[in-house]
């Protein structure tokens, strides 16, 4: 249970956090393992919810899971099209890349919040007038605590939030972790025992 609750609570806890109301502006940075259930928690807790990803193919997808917009960041800058919208109180970033997080900044609106859940090495590069001009902040959020992942196991069961598995035999364990390398799992593939 624990391997599975893992993105969602550390998507629930960024959300719940991040200071953003119902009603509010909030984009969900990369749709994969993270991103698709962070996608249902937002807009199951009321907020506007975007979605920016790589390609057009992702945006059925997003609707799917609820999103009110779409924005392909190959085909368009993500912070001019999320200023577009209004600006973003929140942008939960849950891709691992930093470059793509720094950008996330300048499409955020008054008082908002760039949250980090996605892990890099490599330093973001924000300038302190990009946070200071419009009270600009950055967040980092850890997974959870075991009380939080109770929450987010009570929420998730109200409003029906269910992550997307790919299951394999225990036998297929290479084959598992060849897909996930590739980036071709969608979202989490979980092995399982003839049991």
């Amino acid at each position: 249970m624990t391997a599975r609750s893992c993105a969602g609570v550390t998507t629930f806890n960024g959300l719940r956090h991040s200071g953003a109301g119902p009603g509010d502006l909030v984009a969900i940075l990369g749709l994969g393992g993270l991103g698709h259930l962070g996608v249902q928690f937002a807009v199951r807790m009321g907020f506007e919810t975007v979605v920016i990803a790589r390609g057009a193919e992702k945006r059925a997808l997003a609707a799917e899971l609820g999103a009110h917009h779409y924005i392909d960041s190959t085909a368009e800058e993500m912070s001019p099209a999320l200023q577009a919208l209004g600006g973003a109180r929140a942008v939960l970033a849950t891709g691992g890349n930093s470059d793509t997080m720094s950008a996330a900044v300048d499409g955020l609106g008054p008082d908002g919040v760039l949250v980090v859940l996605g892990v890099d090495a490599a330093p973001m590069r924000i300038s302190p007038m990009q946070l200071i001009d419009l009270t600009k902040g950055v967040r980092g959020m850890p997974s959870g605590t075991s009380a939080d992942i109770e929450d987010t196991l009570r929420f998730a069961a109200l409003p029906g939030v269910r992550p997307h598995i790919e299951e394999m035999p225990l036998e297929r364990a290479a084959d598992a972790y060849a897909r996930m390398m590739d980036n071709r799992a969608r979202f989490r593939t979980v092995l399982t025992t003839g049991v």
